[in-house]
């Protein structure tokens, strides 16, 4: 299955964002009341520059406190984004996931980002994939 599958196969298209010099509080906020798992940064040239996620947050504030939450999303985004595109297989970025030990990865089309998808996704195209080739294997055998 590829990513461009995936994504028409969520139930919610929109990227929901935040601005790099927004507070934590704010990107606590963004989450929560999006019941998502991370935001992507966007400058103000429309540049994604970060991701920032619930588990980066978490993990600051285990190590400094709740003063965390007055942070810029900025001080603790990670800068160094993975990307994946649209014509890549579920498998590859599952792949990718893994390695980098992160569950959300931006979709780039073109240079432009057209969607988020996070590792519960992917391992549920793969799940589907794998049930769909049991009953082919079952269908054949069966006959």
């Amino acid at each position: 299955m590829l990513v461009n599958q995936i994504l028409k196969g969520k139930s919610s298209q929109n990227i929901i964002s935040i601005g790099p010099d927004e507070d934590i509080l704010t990107a606590v906020s963004l989450l929560s009341k999006n019941r998502i798992g991370a935001l992507v940064v966007f400058d103000d040239k429309e540049l994604l520059v970060g991701i920032v996620s619930e588990r980066d947050i978490v993990r600051e504030i285990g190590v400094r406190g709740s003063q965390v939450l007055n942070l810029s999303v900025k001080d603790l985004m990670s800068k160094k984004v993975v990307t994946c595109n649209t014509n890549q297989t579920a498998f590859d970025v599952l792949n990718k996931m893994t390695l980098g030990r992160f569950r959300h990865i931006p979709v780039m089309d073109n240079m432009k980002m057209v969607g988020m998808i996070s590792i519960g996704d992917v391992v549920k195209a793969r799940l589907g994939e794998l049930n769909m080739e049991k009953q082919a294997l079952e269908e054949y055998i069966g006959h």
